[in-house]
C-alpha cells in the first residue's frame, strides 16, 4: 500500500515542480508544440554596434543581405529586430515607424519597407516560419489587369451593376484599403559549424510583388530540448528532489499511518516515535543552555547590603556603643 502510494504520487509531484519552474518564453523564442524542442533566434538578430565598435569578433556591423540573382532587387534585413542601417526616408512608412523597419529593398534611389520588425516567431505545421507585416503600399493593380477586369465585366451584364457605379467608373480597387508589403521567412536547420549563423536566401514573390519569401538557414534553427536559460542549477536541483522527497515522505507516511496503522492525532506522521525524541532531546538541550547561561545575568536587588569588617567582636563593640549613646541622648 504504501510503495503505492509512493510510486502515484512522485511522478505528479514532480510535474508540479517543473510546472512551477516554467518560465514565460522571451521574445523571439519559442516552443515546438509537437515535439517540445525549445528555439531562440536571438543569436541570429544583428544588434547595434557599441560605439561603433565590435564587443564580440563574431558581431556584425551590418544587417543580413539576400540577392536576388535574376529579380531586379536585393535585400537586407534583421531577425526579430530592425535594422542597424540608418533609414532617413521609406516609401510609404511613418517617420516615426521608419526606425522599426525589419526588411527592406531600395529600387530607383528609393527605400521600400517589406514589413515591420516582430519578435514572435511561430510553427506552420513542423516549419519555423516568421512573418513581418506593415511595410510600404502594394502597387495598385497592372493596366493589363484593369483593363482584363473592364472587358470581362462588359461581356457579363450581371457582374456590370456590381463593379461600377452610375457614372460608369470601375470602383472594385479604388475603393478598397491599400495593401502594405510582407514578408515571410522559413527557417531551416543547419548543423555546418563552418557556416555563418544565418544565411539568407530569396525564394521569390507573390505575383503582385506584396508577398517575399525567404529561406533562412542557421543553426538556431534547429532547436533544443532543454533551455539553458530556464535550466536549474545544481542547488535548484537538489532544492527540488528534496522538495519532493519530503512531500512524498510525509504524505505517503500519513497515508499509511492512517489507513493501514489506524493512527490518530500526532501519530499520524511517519516515524511518529522518532520525531518525537528528536524533538524532547531538542527542548532538554535548549532548557539545559538557558538555565546554564542564566547565571551570567545580573540580577538587581531590592536593598543593599551592609559593609562588614573583618572583625566580629569589635563590630559588636561599636554598634552597642552607638546603641547606648542613642538612649543617653532620649
Amino acid at each position: 500500500m504504501r510503495h503505492y502510494l509512493l510510486a502515484t504520487l512522485f511522478p505528479l509531484l514532480l510535474s508540479i515542480a517543473l510546472a512551477a519552474d516554467s518560465k514565460p518564453v522571451k521574445p523571439c523564442q519559442i516552443y515546438n508544440p509537437i515535439n517540445g524542442n525549445f528555439y531562440d533566434l536571438n543569436s541570429i538578430a544583428v544588434q547595434p554596434l557599441v560605439d561603433h565598435k565590435k564587443v564580440h569578433k563574431d558581431d556584425r556591423d551590418e544587417s543580413w543581405h539576400a540577392r536576388g540573382y535574376d529579380y531586379d532587387k536585393n535585400f537586407t534585413m534583421n531577425f526579430c529586430a530592425p535594422v542597424i542601417e540608418p533609414l532617413d526616408d521609406v516609401v510609404g512608412v511613418e517617420t516615426e515607424l521608419v526606425k522599426n523597419v525589419s526588411a527592406f529593398y531600395t529600387l530607383g534611389g528609393a527605400t521600400y519597407s517589406i514589413g515591420q520588425a516582430s519578435a514572435e516567431p511561430l510553427f506552420r505545421g513542423r516549419k519555423l516560419v516568421m512573418n513581418y507585416t506593415g511595410g510600404s503600399p502594394c502597387d495598385e493593380p497592372t493596366k493589363r489587369l484593369r483593363s482584363r477586369k473592364l472587358t470581362d465585366d462588359d461581356d457579363d451584364d450581371d457582374d456590370e451593376g456590381h463593379d461600377r457605379d452610375d457614372s460608369g467608373k470601375d470602383h472594385k480597387y479604388l475603393g478598397e484599403p491599400k495593401r502594405r508589403k510582407s514578408t515571410l521567412i522559413s527557417f531551416i536547420c543547419d548543423r555546418d559549424s563552418l557556416a555563418p549563423k544565418a544565411h539568407l536566401s530569396f525564394l521569390g514573390a507573390s505575383p503582385d510583388e506584396c508577398t517575399y519569401f525567404f529561406e533562412a538557414r542557421s543553426m538556431a534553427a534547429c532547436g533544443g530540448v532543454i533551455d539553458p536559460q530556464q535550466s536549474l542549477g545544481p542547488g535548484g536541483v537538489f532544492g527540488v528532489i528534496f522538495l519532493i522527497a519530503a512531500a512524498v515522505y510525509l504524505l505517503g507516511g500519513i497515508a499509511y499511518q492512517r489507513t493501514v496503522m489506524h493512527q490518530c492525532g500526532w501519530r499520524q506522521l511517519p516515524n511518529y516515535n522518532l520525531w518525537a525524541g528528536i524533538f524532547g532531546f531538542v527542548h532538554d538541550s535548549f532548557v539545559v543552555l538557558t538555565a546554564s547561561c542564566a547565571r551570567f545575568i545580573p540580577r538587581h536587588r531590592g536593598y543593599n547590603q551592609l559593609p562588614t569588617n573583618s572583625r566580629g567582636r569589635g563590630s559588636r563593640e561599636e554598634e552597642n556603643g552607638l546603641i547606648d549613646q542613642y538612649d543617653d541622648d532620649m
